[in-house]
């Protein structure tokens, strides 16, 4: 017990050396979008992955190659049999020439230019790359949406923590008194020492809740504080639940999952980027046609066999390239068999996510009106445990009831209190949820959940 009081003075002279703040839903997104590591990753690999649409453009354009060489370079030409002729001289046969250069020096320079006609391959490609920076798009609005809830339960996990921090306070109030109250009609012969006990093995529990639920806020609000840069903050409760989704048939809202969920287009393009692999490998995606032009020069000079020597040599080429590969050693069957199975494993994961998906849908759109009917239910059981509570306190005083009578009443107060809480909470984050199925989590949703707050009243 000496431990837990001494735990508890370390937690209560941490938080009086703190400034709270005070902060709402969308200062909490607001101050994550600043902080979060998580996201900074995720936004930087969406911006990387923007540039596959450049690089899909750039697949169809141009390419054009300078090279240049310069060395040291040895050369021998040789031609026998050639035919010689001269203005004014007749034709002589049986010529030969013969040049050498040893140890020389070397010159080359070319330019290459080749645009692409026809590459099926190529065209598969590019689709893939527009394909991949479409799926950059819907991950960093998963990751928003994702952190958005995140932060949601971050948030509202401080929230129910400082109420159940108040609670706590408000039953060691209430307990102390009766505590000294049994004491006191003790010592007077009113009441059986049992009820002495009673309430001081009550009060010794609540002290002992009271220290791990300290810790508990400490934690919870240091996680926050990580991710939003509030050193200190404190969060406010919802007073009701707002529907956030449209209230359509539940076939009507399954459909809009199915076309709109962020996780299943995903998995679509996934898909798709599959497909488009099968295709770079199939046979007609082998042959190629481009345009080409060359141009270029070769130059070795120096001494040899006969003297000093210097041979140049200058070509230029527009036209039409066809490759058509004949053998490739099975390497192009071999491939393409393996995009085809990769393919229909990502048409079955995709099946596989719509039916999970669809699931969870249906568990979110039925949890709704459980939410609901649990939140009504728990705020009736609030006022009536609240009449109970007065009605075995006057019990109490005239004798009808006793001291553990009160403390139960008390407990079951305080227990309902701390349900109608979490039932709140669980409902507004299911509609956080529900709208985060059909990507229409954003920051509106957020500030409507915003206009349902009110902060914790300090204990």
């Amino acid at each position: 017990m000496r431990r837990q009081t001494l735990l508890a003075l370390m937690l209560a002279a941490l938080a009086g050396g703190a400034q709270a703040t005070t902060v709402d839903l969308l200062e909490a997104w607001n101050g994550v979008q600043g902080h979060d590591r998580e996201l900074a990753s995720a936004r930087l690999n969406h911006a990387a992955s923007q540039t596959k649409r450049d690089q899909a453009s750039a697949l169809w354009k141009p390419n054009v190659m300078l090279s240049g060489t310069a060395g040291a370079a040895t050369s021998e030409t040789e031609m026998n049999g050639a035919a010689f002729s001269m203005p004014g001289q007749p034709q002589m046969t049986g010529v030969n020439f013969a040049t050498s250069v040893t140890g020389g020096k070397m010159t080359r320079w070319g330019v290459q230019a080749q645009q692409p006609l026809y590459n099926r391959g190529r065209s598969a490609g590019s689709a893939q790359l527009k394909l991949q920076a479409d799926l950059g798009d819907s991950g960093w609005q998963a990751a928003q949406m994702d952190l958005m809830l995140r932060t949601a339960q971050r948030y509202f996990d401080v929230a129910l923590a400082q109420e159940r921090q108040r609670i706590l306070a408000h039953q060691l109030q209430a307990v102390q008194r009766s505590a000294d109250e049994a004491h006191e009609r003790f010592r007077l012969g009113d009441v059986a020492v049992t009820d002495s006990h009673e309430a001081d093995a009550a009060l010794a529990g609540l002290k002992a809740q009271k220290v791990a639920a300290d810790l508990d806020l400490d934690n919870k609000r240091r996680i926050l504080a990580d991710s939003t840069g509030v050193a200190h903050p404190t969060a406010m409760l919802p007073t009701r639940v707002p529907t956030l989704v449209s209230d359509k048939a539940l076939e009507q809202w399954l459909q809009s999952v199915q076309g709109d969920n962020p996780q299943l287009r995903m998995q679509q393009i996934a898909a798709e980027i599959a497909r488009q692999e099968v295709r770079k490998h199939d046979a007609l995606s082998s042959v190629t046609v481009d345009l080409v032009a060359q141009a270029g020069k070769d130059r070795v000079w120096g001494s040899g066999d006969f003297g000093q020597a210097s041979n140049r040599n200058t070509n230029y080429m527009v036209g039409v390239q066809v490759n058509i590969p004949l053998y490739t050693g099975g390497m192009r069957s071999a491939k393409e068999r393996e995009a085809i199975a990769l393919a229909d494993k990502a048409e079955a994961d995709l099946q596989q996510a719509q039916t999970t998906v669809g699931q969870q849908a249906r568990l979110l759109w039925s949890a709704r009106e459980a939410d609901a009917a649990r939140v009504r239910a728990l705020e009736e059981a609030l006022k009536a445990s609240a009449l109970r509570l007065d009605a075995t306190y006057l019990g109490r005083a005239v004798g009808d009831r006793t001291t553990l009578n009160v403390l139960n009443a008390q407990t079951d107060h305080a227990n309902t209190a701390q349900s109608l809480a979490e039932a709140r909470v669980s409902a507004v984050m299911n509609q956080l949820r529900l709208a985060a199925m059909t990507s229409q989590l954003d920051e509106g949703e957020l500030r409507r959940v915003n206009a349902t707050l009110k902060p914790v009243t300090a204990p």
